[in-house]
């Protein structure tokens, strides 16, 4: 993989954890000569990924509303920034440019960009790996949730399998490496015939 995308929280977040686990992935991509594509910002775990990677002389590309730019939230140092005009074209633009998606503790913004390309995934629209760092156990609940819904027969269970999760960005890095989309019949399983 040579660009994968990382969504993460805008703010540090509580723990410690978190912080160091934002600064161990952007080493780790680094030192695999891989490109992060991430939100553009420069405040947060957001700023904080992308100055672990600069550092160490990896590359960023950062993608940006100009509404966000514009509040001086844009990192200007980073290898490429594009300013897009919609958060729309900010994620569509993210999606084409990466060939995997990995989610670090944040908010709704976060939940919402690794569900939306998750749900892209199950879609077939991309084949791409999306992943949860699931940091301090931060992602248990959402996890868990997709379990309950898996066995409620509202996601397949090869449509479950696409999250992949780990404690250990490394580790996880070596599962997109080894990741194949699942074949599912989704005819089948929305008329309970699985």
């Amino acid at each position: 993989m040579k660009q994968i995308c990382v969504f993460c929280g805008s703010s540090m977040g509580k723990s410690p954890e978190f912080s160091l686990a934002a600064q161990t992935l952007g080493q780790i991509l680094v030192e695999r000569g891989i490109t992060l594509v991430y939100g553009g910002g420069k405040v947060g775990m957001m700023g904080l990924l992308a100055d672990t990677m600069l550092a160490k002389g990896g590359k960023v590309i950062g993608v940006i509303p100009r509404h966000l730019m514009e509040r001086e939230v844009g990192h200007r140092g980073v290898t490429e920034l594009r300013v897009v005009e919609t958060m729309h074209e900010r994620k569509a633009i993210m999606a084409e440019l990466s060939e995997g998606f990995i989610a670090l503790p944040g908010g709704y913004g976060t939940l919402e960009e690794i569900a939306e390309v998750l749900t892209w995934a199950q879609l077939g629209l991309h084949h791409k790996p999306c992943g949860l760092l699931n940091v301090g156990g931060y992602f248990d609940h959402v996890l868990a949730f997709l379990d309950r819904a898996t066995d409620e027969k509202f996601i397949h269970p090869g449509h479950r399998a696409m999250v992949i999760s780990g404690t250990d960005s490394g580790v996880l890095l070596d599962q997109f490496d080894q990741y194949q989309p699942p074949k599912v019949d989704k005819a089948a399983f929305a008329l309970n015939r699985l």
